[in-house]
């Protein structure tokens, strides 16, 4: 295949070498100062036209602000998630500071080589073969021939789209798109790596490696992170942008503004069916449930973890938000098993209870909880539908109630997890959750032994036996 490829630069809006560097702080990746981009809207064909001949003298369009003032800086090594509705500027954003559009006020300074996945087939030319595209975009990045040349197994391997690499990218899949894009931004020493939704469309297996490889990344280069996925923001970033309406709401952690957030996106579902109020810290109403422990018959764990947990009760200075309809009032976890209570290894049966106080009759009243590690990623939870759509449970107004949930705890790695929990009214699909508590209950973890993964289990048997000598 001959690399001698005629190149077309507005087939390769994804990815180049920052033009426009900063100059006074060398902390600072990225520099937003006032940005803005404006779109002018046409009713009818012929008024672009009718514009063009007003020479400014009439206005023949509407103006669409897709971006208004924004400014923001990122310091190197930083990685930040954008979260936002749809139509909110995200993507606007992410094109003004990697150079595929200009702005139409404000500026952007960079410092460093950017790489970036945007929509679906950015970057590439549909006529071209998967090959030629990966010579094409490496090539305006900045990579030689022999660079490319040297580098181009690897891209092919990473892709791991076959024989496809020399097929048109047009007969490509949209999953194929987002492979073949990835593998060459991996692959052409970037510092500054945009990433905006792309992921979504990948399979599990593709999606592993790419995650793996952004992990990498963050040790050495500065990432911004598009997605809607809540989870994903506060597992991969330190902090968090919100826009809206093309400005930006709210600058801080990740996990304060994915909170945020995800208050907006439901008071905007219930619409005027529900007002959410962010919560003010609140006082236990009750004591938490004194019932008596259960015995646990089960064999012991055939590895000693040496893990201790102790609890912290966070619900006075939880946030959150309600509507007024219905109160969480404690949250608890009791030991079932024998043991001294108020500790936890991990294995042992256990009993989370969720207590709650209805305002209004709750027609379908539902109690859950999640639990959480520190970067917001959801370990494990339950709530109490599986029961009440066996047995309907309507509350009356004035009634204290509770969700009761048993199970064998996990073996959790070192660290501090908080416990979520939530009321709410409805079914699966369609509710309302007239009381959503962050950080209710916080389990702390302390493990003289190795885990691995998220969570793990107390393994009854752990052996190494010779078969055949």
């Amino acid at each position: 295949m001959s690399s001698e490829i005629t190149i077309n630069q507005s087939h390769l809006p994804f990815m180049r070498e920052s033009t426009k560097s900063i100059e006074v702080d060398d902390d600072i990746a990225i520099r937003v100062t006032d940005l803005s981009k404006c779109y002018h809207i046409y009713d009818r064909p012929r008024d672009r036209l009718l514009q063009m001949l007003a020479r400014g003298r009439k206005q023949f369009y509407r103006e669409f602000w897709a971006l208004k003032d924004v400014s923001l800086e990122i310091n190197k090594g930083e990685t930040v998630g954008i979260v936002g509705r749809n139509g909110s500027g995200k993507s606007t954003l992410l094109q003004l500071i990697c150079g595929t559009l200009n702005p139409t006020s404000g500026s952007v300074e960079t410092r460093g080589r950017i790489a970036a996945l945007l929509e679906l087939g950015s970057g590439f030319n549909p006529e071209f073969t998967g090959r030629e595209n990966v010579y094409m975009n490496a090539a305006v990045l900045g990579l030689s021939k022999q660079e490319i040349d040297e580098r181009f197994d690897d891209i092919a391997a990473f892709a791991d789209i076959g024989q496809f690499i020399d097929q048109p990218v047009k007969t490509y899949s949209s999953g194929m798109y987002v492979r073949l894009a990835f593998a060459v931004i991996t692959h052409v020493d970037a510092t500054i790596l945009v990433i905006d939704e792309a992921l979504a469309v990948g399979d599990a297996v593709f999606t592993q490696k790419c995650m793996r490889f952004i992990r990498s990344f963050q040790e050495r280069g500065t990432l911004i992170f598009v997605s809607h996925d809540i989870a994903s923001v506060q597992s991969l970033c330190k902090l968090g942008v919100w826009l809206k309406h093309g400005r930006i709401e709210q600058v801080g952690k990740a996990k304060s503004i994915a909170e945020a957030y995800l208050q907006y996106t439901l008071q905007e579902t219930y619409g005027d069916e529900a007002k959410l109020d962010s919560m003010s810290p609140a006082n236990i109403a009750d004591k938490p449930c004194t019932d008596e422990l259960a015995l646990d018959t089960g064999p012991p764990p055939a590895i000693d973890y040496g893990a201790v947990a102790s609890l912290r009760n966070n619900i006075d200075a939880a946030n959150g938000w309600k509507t007024g309809r219905a109160d969480i009032i404690s949250v608890t976890l009791t030991r079932l098993s024998p043991g001294p209570e108020g500790v936890f290894e991990g294995g042992e049966r256990v009993r989370m209870t969720v207590r709650a106080k209805a305002h209004e009759p709750l027609h379908n009243p539902i109690l859950g909880f999640l639990v959480r590690d520190r970067l917001g990623q959801d370990l494990f939870g339950e709530n109490t539908l599986p029961f009440t759509n066996r047995v309907p449970t309507p509350i009356k107004a004035g009634t204290t109630f509770e969700g009761i949930f048993e199970f064998r705890l996990p073996m959790l790695p070192n660290g501090q997890y908080a416990v979520m929990a939530s009321v709410a009214n409805g079914n699966l699909y369609d509710n309302i959750q007239h009381h959503w508590m962050h950080d209710a209950l916080i389990i702390n973890v302390s493990s003289s032994k190795i885990r691995y993964g998220l969570v793990g289990i107390p393994f009854e048997r752990v052996e190494l036996e010779v078969i055949d000598e």
